[in-house]
């Protein structure tokens, strides 16, 4: 057995023993997002359009994020929403940047990797980017959705006769935690995998001119601002569809009540 397979069986094992059946769901989760991720690598080296497969896989791999790694489907329902939404206001964003920045394709770093080998295969690089960009902040969006949602979920019910505005007030206080730990997660999670890179630039002296122009960390860069962008905006509007579409629901169970009675 290899070290990625006996890892892939720890990882298993903890999930159940932790989160029992939902763990399962979650670990299944995982797999299903890679065979994703590696289905639409084939589709794009066949030559399907980038743009078409990104709004294809977006809404996919949301689902499989948050309805299999959630237990409550309230919960699934508006964290998919909110996601969704932020999601596609988020590509938007990242296309326009994408464009601007200029940053796509293979740099330096990679010419003797590639030596001999064509660099022109016939790919799109900036919306290979793109695609790339926007994948890379699903996790982090769906993340915060289903903590946002949950948080006011089990605060609904410990006080059902909460009103929609302190409903919001308490989304704002979960909002503040959860952007703090998932801002700490996605930039520590961006130097521990450049930590290489980094010394790279150090022993070789590049200048600040030369780092903030490396194709390799402006791309890696900017994956991190669209995630917190997208977090920042995740936390209000979960909150908003949530505390709203709870107030609704509970309207309703009081008419139906009173017309019972």
């Amino acid at each position: 057995m290899s070290t990625l397979m006996a890892l892939i069986v720890v990882l298993a094992i903890l999930m159940t023993i932790v989160g029992g059946e939902t763990g399962i769901r979650s670990f299944f989760s995982v797999l299903i997002n890679t065979i994703l991720l590696i289905l639409v690598a084939m589709l794009i080296s066949w030559g399907i359009n980038i743009a078409i497969l990104t709004l294809i896989f977006i809404p996919l791999k949301l689902v499989t994020i948050i309805f299999l790694g959630t237990h409550d489907y309230t919960v699934a329902k508006n964290s998919f929403y909110s996601a969704f939404l932020i999601c596609l206001i988020v590509s938007a964003f990242i296309w326009g940047c994408q464009y601007f920045a200029q940053a796509a394709g293979l740099g330096p770093e990679a010419g003797e990797l590639l030596v001999g080998l064509s660099q022109m295969p016939g790919l799109d690089y900036p919306m290979i980017a793109v695609a790339v960009a926007i994948f890379s902040t699903l996790g982090a969006i769906a993340e915060a959705a289903v903590a946002m949602s949950s948080g006011l979920l089990e605060i609904k019910k410990h006080n059902p006769n909460i009103s929609e505005e302190e409903l919001m007030s308490s989304g704002n206080a979960i909002g503040a935690d959860v952007l703090g730990t998932a801002m700490n997660t996605i930039l520590f999670g961006l130097f521990g995998s450049f930590l290489a890179l980094f010394l790279w630039y150090f022993r070789l002296h590049y200048t600040i001119g030369e780092v903030l122009n490396e194709k390799l960390f402006v791309n890696e860069a900017l994956i991190i601002m669209y995630s917190l962008i997208g977090v920042i905006l995740t936390v209000p509007l979960s909150s908003f569809m949530l505390s709203r579409g709870m107030s609704k629901k509970g309207l309703k169970n009081e008419s139906r009540k009173s017309d019972h009675n």
